[in-house]
């Protein structure tokens, strides 16, 4: 998980998180990662269009969001 949010931020491009959320619903968030601090990861949220912390602990799967890589690239 964390090689794939460290690429992320280096690449300054966006992955996908399947989130357990503070009401323990699952959730797919789209998030700009740009700092990861201890247990943290502080990144932008397309959903919530502002920025948030997520704990390491509640993220079940990270992936990059390749729909956003192919219309980079």
């Amino acid at each position: 998980m964390h090689g794939v949010l460290m690429r992320a931020m280096e690449k300054k491009e966006p992955v996908l998180l399947i989130y357990l959320d503070a009401k323990n619903q699952i959730t797919q968030r789209k998030v700009h990662p740009f700092e990861l601090k201890g247990r943290t990861l502080k990144a932008y949220c397309t959903l919530r269009r502002q920025t948030r912390l997520f704990n390491l602990d509640n993220i079940l799967s990270v992936f990059p969001d390749k729909l956003s890589m192919r219309k980079s690239g």
